[in-house]
């Protein structure tokens, strides 16, 4: 029995890994110098944008290429800046991440 709680427990610990470490590489590339998962900061939170694009096919690439262009008037006038530099692996993780929230 003892070895089935320590299973269960080593299971919902990897599980949080990719959230952590997709978190982390969200703060790592400046994201949540402008955004936060619960609350609009300069930019929306990301159980909003998740919430906005809940269902769409493409939604993944259109922030792909919103976060490496940079825009204005999804969410307001506030303008988000390109962001040219972040790798592809990390880009796809934090959408990923991003689209998740609930």
């Amino acid at each position: 029995m003892k070895s089935i709680g320590l299973l269960a427990s080593a299971m919902l610990a990897l599980t949080a890994l990719p959230v952590q470490a997709s978190e982390t590489l969200a703060e790592d590339n400046n994201c949540l110098s402008c955004h936060s998962v619960e609350e609009k900061v300069i930019g929306p939170a990301f159980k909003d944008v998740a919430a906005k694009y809940k269902g769409q096919k493409d939604a993944a690439a259109m922030l792909a290429a919103k976060v490496r262009k940079g825009g204005s008037g999804v969410w307001g006038p506030v303008k988000m800046p390109a962001n040219p530099k972040i790798s592809d692996k990390d880009l796809k993780a934090i959408i990923a991440w991003v689209l998740a929230q609930k």
